[in-house]
């Protein structure tokens, strides 16, 4: 249990820009049924936190008003109907909201045990990446060895992520980039050809390769039409965010003539029980590739709980490669 009724949480004060976010005190939330409150030793920032910020992302019905969809830390509490963690357990979880504080509950099917010799740092950077990239390149997307995958925003903490998984489980990898520094990141991931977009055009680099079997883009608007013709015939594309809009003019009758599919997913609003299955693929798939080092999460930096703005001015500037990490308790 933990010692004091109230923690210090970090507020969204009102839709704004980063200065919105103001540290305040809350009462320790109480663990319902299946859920368990973890002590949050580090929280990750993620872009859709940055959205719900801005006003533009709404938490689903029932879940936290706070920031904060991934955290580490140690089982402070347990609900009623769980078995499988005790008190003092390591952690990190996929979190409905709320990672901006000192304590959080979460559905105890959405924790996994910090990978050995892993430290809670690192840990925090793996929920949201590995859950979003597992549900998409290899469940949703259907990723197999051999095959040509690209992935956009190849520097972010999604794009290192799948980076190294697809390239870990034998595809050959193409990333875009921003930059010759993060360029160089992404092939230090194992990406066979990371393209800078501002130089060079994906969709040539990619034809000339005789196409992607599958894009992972969270880019959308232009990029739309650039991806479909960038994918080989019964090519895949899955969507998992818009940076640049999602309207666009499409010519659908390629999707036909070259039997491609479009798809996507958001990861929040799904049931409790279909990320549970995803913990369950991560833990059995992707855990023995961490534990050993073949893969490992990117942290571009770390900030104070009370420089939560800092953090998200850090991840508005795009300039970050990897994860970014909010340190909340020692």
């Amino acid at each position: 249990m933990p010692q004091s009724h109230t923690m210090r949480v970090i507020e969204i004060s009102k839709p704004g820009g980063p200065e919105v976010l103001v540290t305040a005190e809350r009462a320790v939330p109480v663990p319902g049924e299946g859920e368990i409150v973890i002590r949050v030793a580090y929280a990750g920032v993620n872009r859709p936190d940055t959205l719900q910020r801005a006003g533009s992302y709404a938490p689903p019905p029932g879940a936290s008003d706070l920031p904060g969809l991934e955290c580490s830390g140690v089982v402070a509490e347990i609900g009623p109907g769980v078995s499988r963690w005790h008190i003092g357990d390591k952690v990190c979880a996929l979190l409905p909201g709320g990672g901006y504080a000192e304590y959080v509950t979460t559905p105890a099917a959405h924790a996994l045990p910090v990978p050995e010799g892993m430290d809670l740092r690192a840990a925090a950077c793996l929920p949201e990446t590995y859950f979003t990239v597992w549900t998409n390149v290899f469940d949703r997307g259907r990723l197999q060895a051999g095959e040509r995958f690209l992935v956009h925003g190849g520097s972010s903490g999604i794009g290192t992520t799948a980076i190294q998984l697809a390239a870990a489980r034998g595809a050959r990898v193409f990333a875009t980039a921003g930059n010759a520094e993060k360029c160089a990141a992404c092939t230090e991931l194992g990406a066979e050809v990371a393209i800078n977009y501002r130089e060079a055009n994906f969709v040539e680099v990619l034809k000339a390769e005789g196409g992607a079997n599958l894009i992972l883009d969270m880019v959308g608007g232009s990029y739309l039409p650039r991806n479909v013709n960038a994918l080989a015939d019964d090519g895949r594309l899955v969507q998992i965010a818009f940076l640049t809009g999602p309207k666009v003019e499409l010519n659908f009758a390629q999707l036909m003539m070259r039997r491609l599919t479009i798809t996507g997913s958001t990861l929040r609003p799904q049931s409790v029980v279909a990320k549970a299955r995803i913990a369950e693929s991560l833990e059995r798939e992707v855990w023995p590739l961490l534990a050993t080092g073949r893969i490992a999460p990117i942290i571009d930096s770390e900030f104070a709980m009370e420089d939560a703005a800092l953090a998200h001015a850090r991840m508005e500037t795009s300039e970050h490669i990897g994860k970014i990490v909010m340190k909340v308790s020692g």
